[in-house]
């Protein structure tokens, strides 16, 4: 006689390994024999909730809506080093932008692609319907619910019948009094259902159960004020928890609103704050870090990303931020040291390949460079990761003299991304030593551009020499 493993068990053991959508299809099954099961509710609740969760930890992206009809703004003109939007100076000492490239909103580039470092805070209407969401499509991020939207239609789809709770129907008040039942429901409801309001009313019931002292709750209900843009009401809610228990993931919430405010001396105060009670904890000195570097005080953040290391000596963030700081100091043989060792963590990617390439070159390691890069070509998984890589070997063919290879490579590179900038700007270059000049003499559009190139960057020399040289022109005419 076969003895079968009870059904609810199965299915719990599928859950803890991962496998959620076998939970889910055992706990239907369950649910169909006896709907009251209240273990199988909530057990299919939580594996529902898990298929389609993101960590709200993370800094999310801003859309137009957020940047243009910002009510929060205290000071038009914040002063140098209190703010985000304000692309300062170099602070800590770092490249400049003639060295480091920089972002549209005028930070550093990164060694580590994250959903804050995806799109600029554009200043002007214009500007922010024209920065795309991403190089493959021309729309511009318009809000950050797209992405809750997006999830809430694909989670449907684990249940073609319909939704598995009608929450229109649900007695909110009934489960707020049932502490089991009734935080697994407010994850599936503000997660999968992404009803932020009927998750708010059933955090503040639920709150008022626990007559106002879990803190677990009061974190929600700050999720799901920071959710609807009521950034004061969410900081209230999450200074509370702190107040009744310090977590590392309070400190986290409380830090990204304070960014999404424009106040990061108050966020790097949190985090040291935070530090105090968990010395050493890897998310709290990576917050700081990355605070630095948006900052553009890049000794900081690497100092910062080091004390990391010394926690977590296997943090990708950290190991790439040092690389890509080294490389930017004239450093390539220390940042091939750190890429190589992500090589041997196992991060394998077309941009690891095209980091590996560029610190050969510049360490003289030239037999590595070609092979480094063709890894890169055969691990692409875009046209704009292509054109990056094609761009890159124009730049080697450029430092080695061959300049046929480089016109080649630029031309490869914007027929992958005909928004690249930087080889439209190369392939000037090589026109004009060509002697293929198109327009003569256009004295006055050369002066704005360098107006334009000055604003941008006003330590940069050759402008400096170039806008010398065309008012002197002016003069003697």
């Amino acid at each position: 006689m076969e003895v079968s493993m009870d059904p609810l068990f199965l299915a719990w053991s599928y859950s803890r390994r991962r496998k959620l959508q076998q939970c889910s299809d055992i706990c239907t099954k369950i649910l169909q024999e006896n709907p009251y099961d209240q273990a199988a509710w909530s057990l299919k609740t939580r594996a529902l909730t898990e298929m389609v969760y993101i960590d709200e930890v993370e800094v999310d992206q801003e859309g137009i809506a957020e940047m243009m009809l910002d009510e929060s703004s205290i000071a038009q003109v914040a002063r140098p080093g209190t703010s985000l939007r304000l692309p300062g100076t170099s602070q800590g000492g770092g490249p400049t932008p003639a060295v480091r490239p920089m972002t549209q909103s005028g930070r550093p580039i990164t060694g580590f692609v994250r959903p804050s470092t995806q799109s600029g805070r554009p200043g002007t209407m214009e500007q922010a319907i024209k920065t795309p969401r991403t190089a493959s499509t021309a729309r511009p991020v318009t809000s950050a619910s797209g992405r809750f939207i997006r999830l809430g239609t694909a989670s449907m789809l684990t249940n073609p019948e319909g939704p598995f709770i009608n929450l229109s129907r649900l007695n909110l008040a009934k489960y707020s009094q049932k502490p089991n039942l009734s935080r697994t429901l407010f994850e599936y409801i503000f997660h999968h259902e992404n009803d932020v309001k009927n998750a708010l009313d059933l955090a503040a019931q639920a709150t008022e159960h626990a007559q106002f002292k879990d803190w677990w709750w009061k974190v929600q209900l700050g999720k799901c004020y920071y959710r609807l843009g009521l950034y004061r009401e969410a900081e209230k809610q999450f200074r509370s928890a702190l107040n009744h228990q310090e977590v590392v993931d309070t400190y986290l919430y409380l830090a990204k609103l304070y960014q999404r405010l424009d106040q990061p001396i108050t966020a790097l105060n949190l985090f040291k704050q935070g530090l105090d009670h968990f010395p050493g904890e890897v998310t709290l000195l990576t917050g700081i870090a990355r605070i630095h570097e948006e900052m553009n005080n890049i000794a900081s953040a690497t100092e910062y990303y080091k004390d990391v290391l010394k926690q977590d000596n296997t943090h990708v963030e950290a190991i790439a931020c040092i690389g890509s700081n080294h490389f930017y100091t004239d450093q390539p043989e220390i940042a091939l040291r750190f890429y190589r060792r992500l090589l041997q963590m196992g991060v394998y990617n077309c941009q690891l390949y095209n980091n590996l390439g560029l610190c050969c070159f510049y360490a003289q390691q030239y037999d590595m460079t070609l092979s480094s890069f063709e890894r890169a070509l055969a691990l692409v998984a875009n046209d704009e990761e292509q054109a990056d890589v094609w761009y890159n070997i124009g730049h080697v063919a450029v430092g080695i003299g061959d300049l046929v290879l480089a016109y080649q490579c630029f031309k490869l590179a914007l027929a992958f991304n005909n928004d690249h900038a930087e080889a439209y700007n190369n392939l000037a270059v090589l026109e004009l030593r060509k002697g293929r000049i198109e327009q003569i003499g256009d004295l006055q559009s050369s002066y704005t551009a360098a107006l334009k190139s000055e604003d941008a960057f006003p330590e940069h020399v050759d402008t400096q020499q170039l806008l010398r040289q065309l008012r002197q022109h002016f003069a003697a005419l």
